[in-house]
């Protein structure tokens, strides 16, 4: 018997991913081309039957859940929440290098806010909440968050998310190799074709 998919989907365009301002715990709302790229990735569901259907709380991954068609059957998992930025919410890079040059956000972390080490110790509760679900998986959740979570599912350190970059509303499948539990893999990252016709 084939092992289960986790389906990893970033929230749709907001108007702070659009400025590259750091958001995490500020619950703003998809813009509407954020919309339309929620259900537009709704499509790629289509026919598919999850075990378990989970979100953060967040208004975004929320919003672009129940756009792709999951709204109702949902249930809300607080571990999987945006990187809380502290300090740095609402900030650009650009800005916090000003301040801080040479500052980075995977080996830093954020004053009043989380380490990598941190949001890596939501992401393990996470992965062992899909692993507990009997069936494949759905998750919406935030860039930084779903990055962290692909190094952990690795079994790297949290501070390897750096090397995953994730586009508004892109869906990425995590697995296993030769279905072997102790062998994880990344099997599809940041895929985004569903937005381009």
């Amino acid at each position: 018997m084939a092992l289960p998919l986790i389906y990893v989907a970033r929230h749709g365009e907001t108007e702070w991913s659009l400025s590259g301002q750091h958001t995490g715990v500020t619950d703003i709302p998809l813009t509407e081309n954020g919309e339309e790229a929620a259900r537009r990735l709704g499509n790629r569901f289509r026919g598919m039957h999850f075990a378990q259907v989970f979100t953060s709380p967040l208004l975004r991954a929320k919003r672009t859940c129940e756009l792709a068609g999951f709204g109702d059957r949902a249930n809300i998992l607080h571990d999987a929440m945006e990187w809380n930025y502290g300090r740095y919410e609402g900030v650009r890079t650009v800005d916090i290098h000003e301040e801080r040059p040479g500052w980075d956000l995977f080996r830093d972390g954020c004053p009043e806010g989380e380490t990598a080490a941190m949001v890596g110790a939501r992401a393990d509760r996470v992965i062992a909440a899909m692993r507990a679900a009997g069936g494949d998986v759905l998750l919406f959740s935030s860039s930084h968050f779903l990055r962290v979570l692909a190094a952990r599912w690795l079994g790297l350190g949290a501070t390897g998310g750096r090397h995953f970059v994730l586009d508004t509303a892109a869906l990425s499948i995590f697995g296993y190799e030769h279905n072997n539990l102790d062998e994880p893999v990344i099997r599809v990252w940041n895929d985004t074709r569903h937005l381009h016709g």
